[in-house]
């Protein structure tokens, strides 16, 4: 029976015959032949030998699978991506990828795929359980189609089905949670018949930027911990794996175990990876070998070396993440905040896996919708991650209720389940992030696409709301440090934002009744929060979180904002200047006190190095952002806890758009803000590539004077505002393209 597939064709730029218009017109999706075991697998591998007798003109591989595959032609990849077809919800959308493979091909050749477990159907935490399997299928599943065109014009195609073979490979497992095992002695495995199925599967074109290969380290130590085991340390946390140069007997074991930390007394640690093994295991066959992971990778600085002297094998390290174009360099005078930058960096490379994660490490490595969401505007500065987070925002699409409801992460890997709950501040990713990508691009399109899910959480919240107040309870302020903050007073900030979210996005596409019915409901949400919470007279709103977000959002009236901002200072001071919010609260803790006229106290908590701070765990050598702000503790003990968690990153935002002073006056940069907040810093320097342009800033103080050099790409005006000597305001420039230079006045 032929296979049933529902295309969705996006055609690639280089497309230029009829045969590469739509995929797959004469393959057949195959599977395994032989029983496979009901716990770890042994990896499949598809083979197909053909010859081609003329010379070829073009030749283009169109492939997927149901699990991770890695495909390769005469035994050459056929490209440096990793993890395809990627992480998406499978029984909805499934993409497939297209490669050029003229220069591979000979005159006879070999085309072979293997198969990996991946979050298909390998072990991989879903909403009901924390070890699921199989949670799209329990069959390995490949179809391919290599069109060859000829340089006489003709045409020949390489399709799976009859005459592909199958075997097992020498990869007795390879899990994202538990890593890979590699048999490497050579052993003749019998071939079978691949087996032909029938599968039913949306399939799209590539959306995203491929997972990459990007930097390596060698250790810059090899030791033996207290323990006696046997350690070496790459200096910087990252999401990736080992790649080991080695030559010893046949059939010894080399054994690699990752962590992120050593314990307090100088030990591996692990104890923060729940239940993923993150080991790597290799069977040698005695020869020279070069040995890295296919399908699995981890969260690690450290490894643990069994089987070997690690001072006589070749150890690298390797960063794989989403190739994502940089789009922001920054640095200032404080090289504290510089390291804390180059943390953000590093979270949110280890955390851009084809899906934004919150850690790479532990046996999660789920797209919570929440962590997304507050970072979503400091990743929109580091790197262009339009079509990243796009791709990401359909499966959000497909995974939301019936009801409107949004998952608290995605995929849920949970087909063929409705999702009927969402909570605030994680639901928000459907409004928050439509609306952020939008005013980072200016891309409309994208806008629309996303607005009928908008619309859709908003009406949620709204049908199951009581007296007009949100009250479900979600997680809240997590992982705040202080006074909890009520949680039914984030769902009514968050109701009331997201409502403003939509009414805005119906202004902009020009629907103009959704405009009237959204601002009717937005006044209703805001007046019922003014009334129930708006005098801040329970200890749980008396909080900074509290403070913050109903100034952030605009929820107070304007005579008695500053007030808030006050006690809001003050709450602060306080606390010793630190702050006391947790994910939801602390994005926008900075820039509202900015906002208000406490850009100096802002200053202050962004410099404050003792617990909880941003620059605490950079005097802890910190090389990316932790989870909690006492995942070590001051006496050196470890939580448990993920030492790779961008949330907290979020300050990056502010590290651009106040200190640096970069912000957009109009979506797509069309207009541009340069306002800094100089602080007691001596200089900053910051650039960001917008769709307009290439924006930079460079200031500095001199004698006094604050000299500042500002860019401004073709096309756009720039509003500057020149900081003047005694801090007391800003002179206003208004100017055009092109580079200029301004002195600071009395």
């Amino acid at each position: 029976m032929k296979m049933a597939i529902k295309y969705l064709v996006v055609m690639a730029a280089w497309q230029s015959t009829n045969a590469l218009a739509q995929p797959f017109k004469a393959a057949r999706w195959i599977t395994v032949p032989y029983a496979e075991g009901t716990g770890k697998r042994n990896c499949p591998l598809f083979e197909k030998s053909f010859v081609t007798h003329k010379p070829i003109a073009k030749a283009v591989l169109t492939i997927t699978a149901l699990g991770l595959y890695e495909a390769n032609i005469n035994g050459k990849r056929v490209s440096d991506a990793y993890f395809t077809p990627g992480f998406t919800v499978y029984n909805k959308r499934l993409q497939y990828q297209q490669y050029e493979v003229t220069k591979l091909l000979s005159q006879k050749n070999t085309l072979k795929v293997l198969i990996g477990e991946g979050w298909y159907r390998g072990t991989f935490r879903n909403e009901n359980s924390d070890e699921a399997r199989n949670n799209f299928g329990n069959e390995a599943g490949l179809i391919a189609e290599l069109n060859i065109a000829y340089k006489d014009g003709s045409h020949t195609t390489i399709a799976t089905g009859p005459g592909w073979t199958c075997r097992k490979s020498n990869i007795q497992y390879s899990e994202l949670y538990d890593g890979e095992m590699q048999e490497t002695r050579n052993s003749v495995q019998s071939s079978y018949p691949a087996k032909l199925s029938d599968v039913n599967v949306n399939l799209v074109l590539q959306e995203s930027e491929y997972v990459k290969k990007h930097e390596t380290f060698s250790p810059v130590r090899i030791f033996r911990t207290p323990k006696g085991e046997q350690v070496a340390d790459f200096g910087q946390n990252l999401a990736g794996w080992v790649k080991l140069t080695i030559k010893r007997k046949a059939g010894d074991t080399i054994k690699l175990g990752h962590a992120e930390l050593l314990d307090n007394a100088g030990n591996f640690y692990a104890g923060n990876l729940r239940t993923a093994k993150a080991e790597d295991i290799y069977i040698l066959n005695g020869e020279a070998q070069t040995l890295e992971p296919h399908f699995t990778y981890h969260g690690f600085r450290y490894i643990k070396l069994q089987g070997t002297d690690a001072t006589k094998v070749k150890l690298q390290a390797i960063a794989i993440y989403t190739d994502l174009k940089p789009t922001g360099t920054f640095a200032c005078s404080d090289s504290l905040i510089n390291k804390l930058y180059q943390n953000i960096s590093w979270s949110l490379k280890s955390n851009f896996v084809d899906i934004p994660t919150d850690c790479p490490q532990r046996s999660e490595r789920l797209g919570w919708t929440g962590d997304a969401q507050v970072f979503a505007g400091t990743a929109m500065y580091l790197y262009d991650t339009k079509r990243f987070y796009s791709k990401w925002l359909r499966d959000l699409e497909v995974e939301q209720g019936s009801n409107g409801a949004v998952p608290n992460f995605l995929p849920r890997s949970m087909p063929n389940t409705d999702v009927d709950f969402g909570v605030a501040g994680w639901g928000d990713a459907a409004t928050i992030m439509p609306w952020t990508l939008y005013q980072a691009y200016g891309d409309k399109a994208l806008l629309r696409e996303q607005y009928p899910v908008m619309k859709k959480w908003v009406d949620y919240m709204t049908s199951v709301s009581k007296e007009g107040l949100f009250l479900k309870n979600g997680y809240g302020d997590w992982y705040a440090m202080g006074a909890s903050t009520s949680v039914v007073f984030i769902d009514q900030c968050f109701y009331a934002y997201s409502t403003r979210l939509v009414r805005d996005a119906a202004k902009v596409l020009g629907h103009a009744a959704d405009v009237q019915q959204y601002e009717t409901l937005y006044s209703s949400v805001v007046k019922r929060f003014r009334e129930v919470y708006g005098k801040f007279n329970r200890k749980d709103t008396r909080t900074q979180t509290a403070y913050v977000l109903a100034l952030a959002f605009d929820l107070l009236p304007e005579n008695e904002r500053a007030e808030a901002a006050k006690l809001l200072a003050e709450n602060i001071r306080s606390n010793g200047n630190k702050q006391a919010t947790g994910f939801l609260g602390t994005p926008y803790l900075l820039p509202v006190l900015s906002r208000f006229g406490y850009s100096t106290l802002a200053y202050t908590l962004l410099e404050q190095q003792e617990c909880p701070s941003w620059l605490y765990p950079v005097t802890k050598g910190a090389t990316t952002i932790w989870e909690r702000w006492d995942a070590i503790k001051p006496d050196g003990t470890l939580q448990e806890a993920s030492f790779n968690h961008y949330s907290y990153g979020a300050v990056g935002q502010w590290l651009y758009h106040n200190m640096a002073g970069i912000s957009a006056l109009e979506p797509g940069y069309r207009k541009i803000q340069i306002k800094p907040e100089t602080g007691t810093l001596n200089w900053c320097k910051a650039s960001l590539i917008t769709p307009q342009g290439k924006v930079a800033v460079h200031w500095q103080k001199l004698n006094g004077k604050l000299k500042m050099t500002v860019t401004v790409p073709k096309g756009t005006t720039a509003m500057i505002y020149v900081p003047k000597d005694d801090n007391s305001g800003y002179d206003l420039v208004n100017a055009g393209a092109g580079t200029h230079e301004y002195t600071s006045k009395e």
